[in-house]
Order: structure tokens, then sequence, then C-alpha cells
């Protein structure tokens, strides 16, 4: 009865939310309005994170125009046959989903069963909190739902694998993260251009 009563719950929530939930479109013009602002999203107004916004809209117009996904690749994404839904939760300040969410609206793009949601986190603190990872509230956090049905049928986040194994290497070994550090990461993300991403992604496609 308590797992059904959950799941009851769960399935209110994500139905909240999808409606709620932007278009990646309407997301990349929020960025460029607050960059001409000089804000952020969130409660907090400063500016570190109006300068992460307006160095995350640069990465995402550059990987807009040079994200490449393979012809073998393009070919399975085109035969998903299952309505899907992306639902992520993000911030303009994020590095990591300026550098992940133009590779979920690449392949979104390439089948229209597959649908790309997008909100924010601080807006949207009881859906980040039941999809925490290791109690972090860290994005962005993807949440794969089966439209038919309404089940969630797998999470990915907050960053492709061989980027999160060089965080919690860091991590054991010096417990913080050096600016050295953080600029390691994003030559990592210029030089994987997206593709440790989309192999991360596919299998919520059920393709893999």
């Amino acid at each position: 009865m308590e797992q059904k009563s959950e799941t009851l719950l769960d399935s209110q929530l994500i139905e909240k939310s999808l409606e709620r939930g932007m278009s990646y479109g309407d997301y990349r013009k929020m960025i460029a309005t607050l960059v001409l602002e000089g804000a952020s999203t969130g409660p907090i107004q400063n500016e570190e994170l109006s300068n992460y916004t307006l160095l995350n809209d640069q990465r995402m117009r550059r990987l807009d125009k040079t994200l490449k996904i393979g012809a073998e690749t393009v070919s399975k994404i085109e035969r998903v046959d299952r309505e899907i839904t992306w639902l992520v939760l993000t911030e303009s300040w994020c590095g990591d989903a300026a550098q992940t969410l133009p590779v979920m609206n690449k392949i979104a793009n390439l089948n229209n069963k597959i649908s790309l949601k997008l909100l924010l986190r601080d807006e949207n603190t009881e859906l980040m909190q039941r999809f925490m990872a290791n109690g972090s509230m860290a994005i962005p956090k993807l949440i794969a739902i089966d439209n038919a049905s309404g089940d969630i049928i797998g999470e990915w986040g907050s960053r492709p694998s061989v980027a999160a194994k060089m965080v919690q290497d860091q991590k054991d070994k010096y417990g913080v993260f050096t600016p050295e550090f953080k600029e390691e990461l994003q030559q990592w993300y210029n030089k994987d251009k997206g593709q440790s991403t989309i192999k991360d992604l596919l299998p919520l496609l059920f393709l893999e």
C-alpha cells in the first residue's frame, strides 16, 4: 500500500512538473535576456553567477552550432518508436548544464517522439528533492518518462560518466574543487565535444 501511495505521489508530481516545463528554445531565450540584464536564474543574484550565466550562454551557443552526432547514432535515435519525455532540472549558472543541455536538445530534435522539457531547480525543489543523487541537489538532473504509461524509465545526471569520475577523483584526493581543476574540467568538455554525454544518454532511449 505504501509503495502504491508513493508511486501515485510521484505520478502527480511529474504531471504537474511537465505542465510547467519549458522548451529548450524558450530556455535559451530566457538565458539571453538574463545576459542582457546582467542577472542569473535562482534566488541569489551576484556578479559571479551572472558571469557564469554569460559564459554558459556562449558555451551553449557554440555547442548548438558545432555539436555533431555520428550517422550510426543518428539512425538509432531516429528508430525510437515510443514517446518519451526528458524532464530536466537546471539553472543558468550551471557549467555542467551548459555543456550537456545542447546535447539533449540535439538528440530530441532527431525524433519527434522524444520531447525535452526544462525546469529551474530552485523553483521546483519538491521535484529536485525527490530525484537527488547521494543526498545532493546536483544539476542538471534528467528524468526520463514514458509518455504512454507516465512511468519513470530512467534518470541521468549531473555529469557524463567520464567527467563524474574526474570529479570524484578530485574530491577523494583533495576534498575541494580548485580553480585549476574547474578549468581542467571545462577543457575536458571542450575536447570531448559532447560525445561522452551522447553515449551516456542513449540507454535512456532503450537503445543499448
